[in-house]
């Protein structure tokens, strides 16, 4: 009995260093600030036929565009962008929601972007954009992206 216990203590404790050798490098989240936060109408070719999510109820089309500044040295990927998006009356645009969409890529530095909603055709505009801000990782995450 006490052999065979050895033997458990060896093989685990070789598990257990070959973990600390062979584990990938964890990829820390990048905090992406989001400058000049705007929107406009979408294009025609985006916006035929637009409805709300989970419904067949008509909507509008808008782009949010501004600049992502990506502070770290690396291309960000799949850079998820967070934000609260009010109608004219102050009511939110997408309730329990603050995920708006996602950027492919972030290169280090100041870039453009721009992210596709749909907003209910019933809300009245001007629209506001507050607290947005977007995150990603220095490698790519998704299966999807090659």
């Amino acid at each position: 009995m006490g052999f065979r216990a050895l033997i458990v203590l060896v093989v685990s404790s070789l598990l257990w260093l070959c973990s600390w050798i062979v584990t990938p490098p964890a990829m820390a989240l990048t905090q992406i600030q989001l400058l000049d936060v705007s929107y406009t109408d979408c294009p025609p070719e985006f916006a035929e036929g637009n409805v709300t999510s989970g419904t067949s109820d008509p909507a509008n089309c808008f782009m949010i565009t501004g600049k992502a500044k990506n502070p770290s040295s690396k291309t960000v990927y799949d850079a998820d962008v967070f934000g609260r998006i009010y109608d004219a009356s102050g009511e939110p645009v997408f309730q329990n929601r603050g995920r708006i969409g996602s950027i492919p890529e972030v290169p280090p530095g100041v870039s453009k972007f721009e992210v596709r909603v749909s907003v209910a055709a019933n809300q009245p505009t001007p629209l506001k954009l507050e607290q947005f801000k977007a995150s990603g990782f220095a490698g790519k995450v998704s299966p999807n992206i090659q």
